[in-house]
């Protein structure tokens, strides 16, 4: 019996979605108990060959491709949602690599926890071309998002939750919670997330407690593009329009702009403990994040 859906979106990343199914097929799990559902973003590469290649490589994994032609991680991580069979659905992104006993660490954790229903896993950052000078832990956040919160399955800290690239929920919860909001979330390569902290802030609002799993592990794969100047302050914009949509959607406008002022207090005195271009760089941060979130 299918105990629990791996679900991959994917959009023009054939090479790296195939190292990530690399990872998927070597799983520790019995085959028997799970699935891996690709939900294919509107590609216009060769993943849907590159797919079906592999696929028939690996007949004991029940590895599925679907097609989801409305562009953004939102549709395409609702799309898996309700492709899914199994009662657990796991979600991982295609740039990410996965541990051996991810699966089974799901699997384990809800067993021995049947009031769970949502649950996050630690997150490795892992820099093909090293991790750079100017990158302090604050910094890395927005580019990363690493994750690791000790040896131990406990509720995530407060004023954290899970990545979207490593989450899992039993499907009844995310469905009835409405799963992604589709005005949020990336499309191609506009940068604005926040779909997962959404479905997330809705959940604690409902009362649900968010697990960590220590050894759910994934690896982000980061290469050097991710990694420019261009990019981060690109980036970081883009998270700032990420926290302004959310807080007009849960009504919290004046208090997310509240925060963000406590947060410039808080960088200049973090610009003090760290080294010149750290402190250059987290600069660039937060003020990027403030334009975006007091844009219009």
């Amino acid at each position: 019996m299918i105990r629990l859906s791996l679900v991959i979106p994917t959009h023009n990343r054939a090479a790296s979605l195939l190292a990530l199914l690399g990872d998927v097929v070597r799983q520790e799990a019995d085959p028997a108990l799970w699935e891996c559902v690709v939900v294919d973003n509107a590609s216009t590469d060769d993943t849907a060959e590159r797919f079906a290649a592999f696929a028939a490589e690996h007949p004991r994994c029940a590895l599925r491709r679907v097609y989801e032609p409305e562009p953004g991680v939102s549709h395409a991580r609702n799309r898996g949602l309700q492709e899914a069979q199994a009662a657990i659905v796991a979600w991982v992104d295609d740039d990410e690599r996965i541990d051996g006993r991810f699966i089974a660490s799901y699997l384990d954790f809800f067993d021995a926890h049947p009031d769970a229903a949502v649950a996050g896993g630690r997150i490795v950052a892992e820099y093909v071309a090293g991790r750079p000078r100017w990158m302090s832990k604050y910094t890395e956040m927005p580019v990363a998002n690493p994750m690791d919160f000790g040896p131990a399955v406990r509720p995530f800290p407060r004023g954290r939750v899970p990545g979207g690239g490593n989450m899992a929920f039993r499907r009844a919860t995310a469905e009835a919670y409405g799963g992604f909001d589709v005005t949020l979330g990336r499309v191609g390569r506009e940068l604005i997330g926040g779909e997962e902290n959404d479905l997330f802030e809705r959940m604690l609002r409902g009362g649900e407690t968010i697990w960590y799993v220590p050894d759910a592990v994934i690896r982000h794969i980061i290469p050097p593009e991710k990694l420019t100047e261009s990019y981060f302050r690109r980036l970081c914009y883009n998270v700032g329009r990420s926290q302004r949509l959310r807080a007009a959607i849960h009504g919290r406008r004046h208090k997310a702009r509240l925060l963000e002022l406590l947060k410039w207090c808080a960088t200049l005195l973090l610009c003090l403990s760290l080294r010149p271009g750290q402190a250059r760089w987290l600069l660039r941060m937060r003020r990027e994040i403030t334009k975006g979130l007091f844009g219009k």
